[in-house]
């Protein structure tokens, strides 16, 4: 049975480390900043084939940029786990009268909200870069994607952090896999540019539905419906939280 307070205190814990910790927020938006100055500005002018509806390529860009610092914020909160590990918390809290899978909601909320307030942090500053956000309703059905965004990488950050016990090791796997996945979503270009070979890799890739249902959102141009990407999207965040819940459950305290 989930502990309400168990959760509460772990989402706490993550909390508080996320504020103390300024330069990692300035670190975790200084990329996609970087991603949408000189690509965003740069590329603006320009005609981008496959571009629907004579969009701006800002107003392209922003949605795949938030869904890239989701992706690395949130697969990276797996490296909490490896934290713990080294420094003995993580033994302390398994050996704890408490079940597991309320330890593993904890760090998933505790992540999520830290990836949610990157994300909204980095819409809100595009907006003076020119991104312009159609109405409320398109912003909360952003927040709505950029959460499953977050839990779903969170799962998966977990299920690689259950299985390792280097932090740099899981540093270098994790980029290896967050590249591809970043690539293959069409954050940067439109998934029809793809070749049909590539294109059906983009598809089992998470992250194209997030940043796909995104701009949908956002300025109402998606590959696939927003009811579509929601479906999909909500069918991996179940995927990976049961996973990232199997393989902690798994996993060795020391």
């Amino acid at each position: 049975m989930i502990n309400p307070t168990a959760v509460y205190v772990l989402w706490l814990r993550e909390m508080k480390r996320f504020m103390r910790a300024k330069s990692r927020i300035i670190g975790a938006l200084a990329m996609p900043l970087f991603f949408l100055a000189f690509l965003g500005l740069g590329f603006n002018r320009m005609m981008v084939p496959g571009m629907k509806g004579g969009v701006e390529y800002i107003q392209f860009l922003v949605p795949g940029i938030i869904g890239m610092s989701m992706l690395f914020s949130s697969t990276f909160a797996g490296l909490s786990v490896l934290w713990d590990r080294e420094f003995g918390f993580l033994k302390e809290i398994m050996v704890a009268p408490v079940d597991r899978i309320s330890i593993v909601i904890g760090r998933i909320a505790g992540g999520m909200t830290t990836a949610l307030i990157q994300g909204m942090l980095l819409l809100g500053i595009s907006v003076f870069l020119g991104f312009k956000v159609h109405s409320a309703t398109a912003f909360l059905l952003a927040v709505v994607f950029m959460l499953f965004i977050a839990v779903t990488f969170i799962g998966l950050g977990l299920i690689f952090a259950s299985k390792m016990k280097d932090m740099q090791g899981f540093g270098i796997i994790m980029n290896f896999v967050i590249f591809p996945l970043f690539f293959l979503s069409g954050a940067l270009y439109p998934l029809e540019n793809f070749p049909v070979w590539l294109r059906v890799l983009s598809y089992i890739d998470p992250l194209s539905y997030g940043v796909d249902g995104l701009r949908g959102a956002l300025i109402g141009v998606s590959s696939f419906s927003l009811l579509f990407n929601l479906a999909v999207l909500l069918g991996f965040t179940f995927v990976m939280i049961f996973l990232g819940a199997y393989f902690f459950e798994k996993s060795e305290s020391v």
